[in-house]
């Protein structure tokens, strides 16, 4: 894979993800790729342990990586979390919203309202007080925002029994689309990656064996290309990946 032109042509970029807790899951495989380019990489997981561990196997191999730790469902911890990246890195040209997670709601008629009341928590409410906090350093940097949607949130998905995680994936699309209206004018562009199920060691190991899957380092490319000067007029747009 060639290395991804630079927001500012020369520069090495300053990346946030957040959603980097465990090895071989799709955070920690796109933070590796972003690193892979050269970029300096912010690594975000609940826990400063598990990001620290990432963050060592990432040198271990010669790449860049400094771990944070922040409740991102929390908006003043992400306001403190995007001083403390920026009093690192100085500014912020990427940043991508890993962070989420799925639960099956089963039929609406006997679903439980907390799933669901965790589902856009963790999955809309993430991203919303994350991106929120790092958009004044992404406007300096005229930089861009990704997004991890589901191929569930898309016209014609089937959504039986899934109906909390299809909604909270939904929500995340428009407020993408809304980041992308509303920023346009800074110069700050917003995508979202809608894949169908990715195979992650919990899906391979929980479902069947003939799920078809959508590999991470495709996930993993297709942000960086959306990231990229070859994107750079791209924004509001939501990709979908099939297996």
């Amino acid at each position: 894979m060639s290395r991804p032109v630079a927001t500012t042509p020369g520069s090495i970029r300053s990346v946030v993800v957040t959603g980097v807790a465990q090895p071989g899951q799709l955070g920690d495989i796109v933070a590796r790729a972003f690193a892979a380019c050269g970029d300096r990489v912010s690594i975000v997981a609940r826990s400063i342990d598990d990001a620290a561990a990432r963050v060592r196997k990432m040198r271990a191999d010669g790449l860049h990586g400094t771990p944070f730790a922040c409740d991102l469902a929390d908006p003043q911890a992400t306001m403190t979390l995007a001083n403390q990246v920026l009093a690192v890195e100085k500014r912020v040209d990427i940043l991508v919203n890993v962070a989420g997670g799925f639960a099956m709601s089963g039929p609406v008629a006997d679903s439980d309202p907390v799933v669901l009341a965790q589902q856009l928590t963790i999955n809309l409410g993430t991203a919303y007080a994350t991106t929120r906090a790092f958009l004044p350093g992404l406007r300096e940097a005229r930089g861009s925002v990704v997004f991890i949607a589901s191929a569930a949130a898309l016209p014609a998905a089937r959504v039986k029994n899934t109906s909390a995680y299809a909604v909270a994936k939904g929500a995340v699309i428009t407020l993408m689309r809304a980041i992308a209206q509303e920023e346009l004018v800074h110069g700050v562009r917003a995508n979202a990656v809608a894949p169908g199920t990715i195979r992650t060691r919990q899906n391979s190991s929980t479902l069947p064996a003939d799920t078809r899957f959508v590999e991470p380092a495709s996930v993993a490319s297709t942000i960086l290309f959306l990231c990229s000067a070859d994107a750079a007029q791209v924004t509001g747009q939501v990709i979908e990946l099939t297996p």
